[in-house]
């Protein structure tokens, strides 16, 4: 499990996977897949928490991992199946479903709260939640 953010940085050297800071005119992030790996662009001036900067790069090491890319012609439904898939990898490599039910059993009974004991986003949480409760990610439906 790499459940914090020096945990995910020492997760990208492992993997070869370049992380930089890069002031950008419209992304947070983004990832890309290279000729001999993937590299991962941080926008630090638009990431205002150490949660944020978790997320973002779960996220983004989500999708180096599983593959899932796309380009700016690639349909809604594409796009989004990719989007998942990079969400469910920082899921699991954030929050197990055992943490969780070990956070919920200490207490931490809202997302607020949840969110803070992992070091998250409430939007990653809310999603965490729906996708060990629901087996999906539609937090709108639930939230």
């Amino acid at each position: 499990m790499t459940n914090d953010l020096l945990g995910l940085y020492a997760y990208a050297e492992r993997r070869n996977i370049d992380v930089d800071w890069i002031p950008m005119r419209r992304a947070t992030s983004l990832s890309v897949p290279l000729g001999d790996g993937y590299a991962i662009a941080l926008d630090p001036w638009k990431l205002g928490t150490i949660a944020q900067e978790t997320v973002c790069l779960a996220h983004e090491l989500g999708h180096c991992e599983t593959g899932s890319f796309y380009n700016q012609y690639a349909a809604l439904d594409v796009r989004q199946r990719h989007e998942n898939r990079a969400d469910k990898w920082a899921i699991q490599h954030l929050i197990s479903v055992e943490e969780l039910d070990e956070a919920v059993a200490e207490g931490c009974e809202d997302v607020p709260a949840l969110s803070e004991h992992f070091g998250v986003t409430e939007n990653l949480m809310r999603k965490a939640v729906c996708w060990y409760t629901h087996g999906n990610l539609a937090a709108e439906l639930y939230f």
